[in-house]
């Protein structure tokens, strides 16, 4: 099986589904520590034991789980608690300082977990490291607008759930962490989340940018329900009326307008030092008109050397501009960047006559010759029309190409060699225009909204050669017909593959 699918496996996620039987959750734990001594693939990877442990350590505490005063031949509780300590005492000397980012905060949140659970000199050093991690890693992995500096919104949920772990576990334990800390940590939070709500589609769900997919963190309705018991927390009331948000640190630029919204990725890749999950996606975009998503991010697949792992990661599987075929940051391997775009400028507005102009620009293809820079610039006129512009500077001769890619349960039926219809079954949904010159296609791209799962789905190609400066332009426009409560609904997906992997439930 995939290294992801085998992680889940030992994360011990299932010991929180109430659907399974509580004599089941004891033999998986006492056949995990059977069948995975020390040093076992897999099992014992500093990241598997992070999760492992923290999930071990709120089961145990779980009030509802039953009496452990029965023979031990059936409860092996001490067995259970000892294969604990000896886990956390590993991960303790086995740290992630070679990949930080997410995979040491999880370190921190586990040795913080079995600092409070365990007593004695190991319980109170593990405390203590897992702290001061805790507190490096808010101000060095959550930028100033609440974004998780990796730019996914996968692991930006992910991560605030640790957070939201950590206050959940100390908020009544006065010894834990003082509460000028338990203030830090909320307020910063608190951040964190209004950044969350202000990067959810209308059907509540996070964007697909980078390594983002559905069903591995909890879904945003649930955090934000987890986050008002533990932090009494709060979300933003959004007005149905046009309204913009600038996200300027992690690049993210939002307009809505009643459940119609486009969210634009023009921030940097990630770390510098960690680019792991990064997607080539600069100046690309989702789109949903009445709560539905019409263009979309293609989301995430695997995490294996596979082709559907690198056309994830390629800047043809996004919405954006590829040139003369070349990728705009040298993605490599499963993980790996080399030289990568980064954001020369960027700005969301509001004009005069209430229309909304986005502008962005990166230099990713600056390494080929004549030194080429993309620019980007949307303008949205406030009533269902979208006119994205791309622009090409620099020298010499290039091909461009834009790609639009489009919701899989969407059609698209050409009238003409310029205009094409976006329909739901027999209904138009919008229709999409070339303007100026160039050349329109229909192809067919992947979609994978969840790990394991992949659709096809039409992609729209605009293309035109020649000398720089060269532009390329379309138009997305809403249908005027559509009713707003027949599409308050979430996109209806036929399941052609059940993934294997295991899921996070929600807290």
């Amino acid at each position: 099986m995939p290294k992801l699918w085998r992680y889940n496996l030992h994360y011990f996620d299932y010991l929180h589904d109430p659907q399974r039987s509580y004599e089941n959750k004891c033999f998986l734990m006492s056949d995990w520590i059977q069948h995975n001594p020390p040093g076992t693939e897999d099992a014992w990877e500093p990241y598997t034991v992070s999760l492992r442990s923290v999930n071990w350590i709120k089961w145990f505490l779980l009030p509802e789980r039953g009496s452990l005063e029965e023979p031990r031949e059936r409860h092996p509780q001490q067995a259970w608690v000892e294969s604990l300590y000896q886990q956390v005492q590993w991960l303790e000397h086995n740290i992630e300082y070679h990949l930080l980012a997410n995979h040491y905060l999880k370190n921190g949140v586990a040795l913080l977990f079995a600092g409070l659970y365990f007593q004695g000199t190991d319980a109170e050093r593990w405390l203590q490291k897992g702290l001061r991690i805790l507190r490096d890693e808010l101000t060095e992995q959550f930028l100033a607008d609440g974004g998780h500096f990796e730019r996914s919104p996968m692991y930006h949920s992910i991560s605030v759930v640790d957070y939201l772990d950590v206050l959940n576990l100390t908020q009544n334990s006065s010894t834990a962490i003082t509460r000028e800390i338990t203030r830090e940590f909320a307020c910063k939070v608190t951040t964190a989340l209004d950044f969350l709500s202000g990067i959810c589609l209308p059907d509540g769900e996070i964007p697909l940018f980078n390594d983002s997919a559905f069903g591995i963190a909890p879904a945003p309705s649930h955090i934000f329900g987890y986050a008002e018991r533990v932090i009494g927390y709060k979300q933003p009331q959004r007005s149905t009326n046009l309204t913009i948000e600038a996200f300027a640190p992690s690049g993210y630029y939002v307009c809505r307008k009643a459940s119609d919204m486009i969210i634009i990725d023009c921030g940097p890749i990630g770390p510098d030092y960690n680019p792991a999950h990064a997607h080539c996606d600069t100046l690309s975009y989702e789109l949903a008109l009445e709560g539905r998503r019409v263009v979309v991010d293609c989301g995430v697949f695997d995490y294996e050397p596979s082709h559907e792992r690198a056309y994830a990661r390629s800047t043809k599987a996004h919405n954006t501009v590829i040139l003369d075929g070349v990728e705009q940051s040298e993605i490599w391997d499963v993980f790996r960047v080399g030289q990568r775009a980064r954001p020369i400028q960027s700005h969301i507005k509001r004009t005069e006559n209430e229309s909304v102009v986005f502008e962005g620009a990166h230099d990713g293809y600056r390494r080929l010759k004549g030194k080429p820079i993309h620019k980007r610039r949307i303008c949205y006129d406030g009533d269902g029309s979208w006119v994205v512009t791309d622009e090409l500077g620099g020298m010499g001769m290039h091909h461009m190409e834009s790609v639009v890619h489009l919701h899989p349960d969407l059609t698209i039926v050409a009238s003409g060699d310029r205009i094409f219809r976006v329909e739901r079954g027999r209904e138009v949904i919008a229709t999409i225009e070339l303007l100026g010159v160039g050349r329109a296609t229909s192809e067919s791209g992947c979609y994978f909204p969840e790990f394991g799962l992949s659709y096809k789905n039409p992609v729209i190609a605009f293309s035109c050669s020649g000398e720089v400066p060269l532009q390329l332009s379309y138009r997305i426009q809403k249908a005027r017909d559509l009713s707003t409560e027949a599409h308050r609904h979430a996109n209806p997906l036929p399941i052609t593959l059940l993934s294997s992997r295991g899921k996070r439930p929600g807290n």
